[in-house]
């Protein structure tokens, strides 16, 4: 333009050429069009360069114009934003002078969609003191960053601005903010906001945000509400729709509303929609409906994925384990790209056998899956149920990122294989690492601790547990219910179980079982009665717990209507375990002949439990021919199994046939069969000290057999008279008594004394049952020093108390 400025200067003194007036005027007009002809094209090949990912070109171009205009501008930084390169779209940004709310939007926009959270919200607010006022697509993208991360703060602040400018009439804001709210879970606002508004309630896409709001936030019902609602006030689904009424379907088993649903789809002509194919198809298969979703799946014109992962998942949660393989073997003829969801479900195939686990594993490796953590989860946990404790170590071991699943897998597996002492050292190695523990490994580590009876320790999880402000479940209550019964601690599970809002049949048979292995046998049918009232259906074990307690309590006449119950009322088969509890309570009872009666009438072939209830009511009663039967049928069920010699050897020795008693001790040695080796342990200051009979291995050995001396001459004086038919050696009385004061209980209630303050509970654990002298010798301590002994043997807990025990001499 700088040559056409001089010719106007220069006219300007010679206004007497009509004609070359006439000529410049045509002159200036061509320059015009030729300089936006030159912008014109300039930006057109700027835009083609830009949409088609061409950046670096594009900014060649808009570096060689000569001109720009807020258009030019404005492309060039939308096709920074559209490759990603914010920052120099917002270099470019600061270098325009005028820029608009366009230009602003772009960028922000760019940022949203990246979930840069601080960048964004600055934008916004520079956007604003820069005098710019934000579009609605503008509140949006910010709405849908917000909804992505879940700012509900920052949702809320925008929610304000809303308000303030005007917005709350705009169905596209107003959708984002009902969609921002259901993401960040405060359904209840997008459901005022909804409810409030005054203006286009046809709009399909708001009535969808709401009905997919509720089944993302798992309230199924809710959304099956909404959309009966949107189809009476005349709205229309969209393949949008579908999908998320079905997932609602699926959450609640709402399986013919599911039905009526796909009648729908058939009708508003959603059936070849894949996304609507794969909720169907998922829908189906977790409702039970497998034939329905098969049908779907086999009509679908293209194998997705996603349809047949539902498919196996249904397979494999409703049983039908062998044709969620055959499934998985059709997608691998297919070609099908199997997907880090596919192994999950054909991993747990190899949990219950049907499948080669380490085959799987193969296929794993070999697909490039074993470095993605939900599939190396799924090895983990499949590992350790299976009980190749080793092999879900070593998976663990090499994964590159482990989060709270991963350790729950591996901690559960050795706590349910047996392995509990290992199962806390992996938590305990888990909390070191910095994770934290979730609802499924607290109930996991309880029960551990409920296996070990490790009180303290079992406290300092429940403690941590209520400090991390995670809601309870109810495997935890349950799970603390039994680690507190089990621990002996009968007002804190009572506690626990009177907190609860919801109870199920392992709340009550933990209640049940807890009471009976602590000598309250008529409480724990108390507990039956109620559980009855409240409408919940015992179970297998329940029974069992019932008919332990009865054993435990001497309660005959009980024990046989519980045991008649179980068939008649509540259609239960009877086992070995319910067998040998029967056993054990005539046993007890001394009704040998009653035993032996229900013994012969079994329906099912009696185990080693049956067998050992036998022998144990044989040795407390002197049976030798009865007791001879159960221990050779022992011999054979578990030859290597100690308990059946030295429970013989032990009633030889008792009646004082001790070549008898010899003979059995030599067949043991012979077969190089090992008693496990008496011992008690008892906890103090964080320290568990372990004493074994006649121990002299403990730092305090001189006060602790000082105390002893002490002990027997006290309760002596009190009527205590050792019982020589607990001493198993063929010795003089003195010998005798002398080997009966040094038990191991006996040392650890020693030490008891001396180490815990005056009057304090003295908690006792051994690893096998109590003996009879051991038990009156607790009794006659307890009132002579007045103490609380708890002692938890290898059968239930004994609570002495003022010269009583619980068990009532039932042990």
């Amino acid at each position: 333009m700088g040559k056409l400025d001089s010719k106007v200067v220069a006219f300007s003194y010679n206004p007497c050429h009509p004609f070359k007036l006439m000529s410049l005027l045509r002159s200036i007009h061509t320059s015009i069009a030729d300089s936006y002809q030159s912008i014109l094209q300039s930006n057109q090949l700027l835009n083609g360069l830009s949409k088609s990912g061409r950046i670096d070109d594009a900014r060649k171009v808009f570096d060689k114009m000569t001109k720009r205009d807020e258009y030019t501008w404005n492309t060039m930084i939308s096709g920074y934003v559209n490759v990603g390169r914010l920052v120099e779209a917002r270099e470019l940004l600061n270098g325009f002078s005028s820029r608009s709310s366009i230009t602003w939007s772009s960028l922000i926009s760019g940022y949203c969609r990246f979930g840069c959270e601080a960048e964004t919200f600055g934008l916004f607010r520079s956007m604003r003191l820069e005098g710019q006022k934000p579009s609605q697509y503008t509140l949006g993208s910010i709405l849908r960053l917000c909804s992505t991360l879940c700012l509900i703060q920052n949702g809320k602040m925008i929610h304000g601005y809303v308000v303030k400018n005007g917005f709350e009439s705009n169905v596209y804001v107003v959708t984002g903010l009902v969609d921002m709210y259901a993401k960040c879970s405060h359904i209840s606002e997008a459901e005022i906001l909804f409810k409030g508004l005054a203006f286009d309630k046809g709009n399909h896409v708001l009535w969808t945000t709401m009905v997919t709001g509720y089944s993302q936030n798992g309230d199924g019902l809710k959304a099956i509400e909404f959309f009966r609602y949107m189809h009476a006030e005349g709205v229309e689904s969209n393949q949008f729709t579908f999908p998320s009424i079905l997932t609602a379907c699926s959450a609640v088993s709402a399986h013919r509303f599911g039905e009526q649903v796909h009648g729908c789809i058939v009708r508003y002509g959603f059936g070849c929609n894949v996304y609507v194919q794969s909720a169907l198809v998922d829908m189906y298969a977790k409702c039970g409906d497998l034939s329905s979703a098969k049908r779907v799946l086999e009509n679908m014109d293209d194998d997705d994925v996603v349809s047949w992962n539902s498919m196996i998942v249904g397979c494999v949660r409703h049983g039908f384990e062998e044709e969620a393989l055959l499934l998985f073997k059709k997608m691998h003829a297919r070609n099908m790209k199997i997907d880090d969801y596919t192994f999950p479900s054909v991993l747990n195939c190899c949990i219950i056998g049907s499948i080669d686990a380490k085959s799987v594993h193969c296929l794993v490796i070999k697909t490039g899956f074993e470095n993605y953590k939900l599939v190396s989860n799924a090895i983990v946990d499949m590992y350790a149920k299976t009980g190749e404790l080793n092999c879900a170590y070593a998976v663990f071991e090499k994964m590159v990122e482990k989060d709270v699943i991963s350790w729950t897998s591996l901690v559960t597996g050795y706590a349910q294989n047996g392995s509990h002492e290992e199962s806390l050292k992996i938590f305990r190695d888990m909390r070191i690492a910095g994770v934290n523990p979730d609802q499924f490994i607290v109930a996991s580590i309880l029960s551990a601790c409920a296996e070990l009876t490790l009180l303290e320790f079992g406290k300092q999880v429940h403690s941590d547990f209520i400090k991390s402000g995670l809601r309870s479940s109810l495997s935890v209550d349950n799970s603390l219910v039994t680690m507190y019964a089990k621990c002996g601690c009968l007002d804190d599970a009572d506690a626990i179980f009177v907190s609860m809002h919801v109870r199920d049949v392992i709340t009550w048979t933990a209640l049940i079982v807890g009471y009976a292995q602590n000598g309250k046998g008529r409480h724990s049918l108390r507990f039956y009665d109620a559980m009855v009232l409240s409408g919940t259906k015992p179970d297998f074990i329940t029974f069992i717990g019932l008919l332990f307690a009865c054993s435990h309590a001497g309660l005959v006449d009980e024990g046989r209507a519980y045991f008649q119950q179980m068939k008649k009322i509540y259609g239960i088969e009877p086992g070995p375990e319910h067998y040998a509890c029967m056993i054990d309570l005539f046993g007890r009872s001394g009704k040998l002949d009653e035993a032996k009666e229900i013994l012969n009438q079994m329906d099912v072939k009696p185990d080693a439990t049956v067998w050992k209830a036998l022998l144990a009511a044989c040795r407390v009663h002197g049976n030798f021919e009865l007791g001879e039967r159960a221990a050779t049928n022992l011999f054979e069920l578990e030859p290597m199994n100690a308990m059946p010699y030295v429970m013989l050897s032990n009633m030889y020795s008792a009646a004082r046939k001790w070549d008898d008693a010899a003979k059995i001790r030599r067949l043991m040695k012979s077969k190089g069969i090992v008693k496990e080796p008496g011992c008690s342990w008892i906890e103090m200051n964080s320290r568990v000290h372990t004493f074994s009979s006649e121990d002299r291995g403990h730092p305090r050995e001189a006060e602790i057999y000082s105390k002893i001396d002490e002990i027997i001459t006290r309760i002596k004086e009190a009527g205590y008279v050792p019982d020589m038919n607990f001493s198993l050696h063929d010795m003089d009385r003195e010998g005798m008594e002398v080997g009966l004061a040094y038990h191991s209980e006996k040392l650890a209630v020693a030490f008891g004394l001396l180490a815990s303050p005056p009057g304090a509970p003295i908690r006792i654990f051994k690893n096998l049952r109590v003996c009879g002298d051991c038990h009156s010798a607790m009794k006659y301590i307890s009132a002579n020093f007045a103490r609380h002994i708890i002692l938890r043997d290898s059968n239930c807990f004994h609570h002495f108390r003022e010269g009583k025990c619980s068990c009532g001499n039932y042990w």
